[in-house]
């Protein structure tokens, strides 16, 4: 029986405008996530041309699958995008998750973390970081955890620690997509 759960994703900018709304996405049932998943606690979350919202109102639909995780009281999270040619992992520097009525809200502090498909691994965004942490007026604790965040990621990046795994991350996928063909998921 199907019980992933319609959900959506919010990010907000530390002044609490929002930065980028995804409006549709599939919650991961607990029953179906991996063990080293469902021992950390995260969310897993999957869409698929999904219609998104930028700040300035402008709409656009993803062009790639993505697999989401959200790990509590981490300060990033992860996004597995589904290329043609492999997975691209974009990470995100951002305040713990949050979860009211199926919506997934989160603080963006502008540090990204891309891990190519070959491997490699790109921070991205640290002017946008620097220059935000002076208009926003972050404070002492927000940088530190921001920073903090920033070295986990890194470390799990490195390691191939939880969530970077591509054959879980199409697993995921796989099971979710029979549910769609078969008209589980609407």
């Amino acid at each position: 029986m199907n019980n992933y759960r319609p959900c959506m994703i919010k990010s907000f900018k530390h002044n609490g405008r929002l930065h980028r709304f995804w409006h549709r996405n599939w919650l991961i049932p607990e029953e179906r996530l991996a063990p080293v998943h469902a021992a950390q606690s995260m969310s897993v979350l999957i869409n698929r041309q999904t219609p998104i919202q930028e700040a300035d109102g402008k709409l656009w639909t993803s062009r790639v699958p993505a697999v989401s995780f959200f790990i509590p009281g981490e300060w990033f999270n992860v996004v597995a995008l589904l290329e043609d040619s492999g997975i691209r992992y974009y990470c995100n520097v951002a305040s713990p998750i949050t979860l009211n009525d199926n919506v997934f809200t989160y603080i963006d502090y502008d540090l990204d973390v891309i891990r190519t498909i070959d491997g490699g691994i790109h921070v991205v965004d640290r002017d946008e970081f620097e220059r935000h942490k002076v208009i926003y007026h972050y404070s002492d604790i927000v940088i530190d955890k921001a920073e903090t965040g920033l070295k986990a990621l890194l470390r799990r990046v490195r390691a191939s620690e939880a969530p970077f795994n591509d054959e879980i991350v199409y697993g995921y996928y796989e099971d979710w997509a029979r549910e769609m063909s078969m008209g589980n998921l609407s």
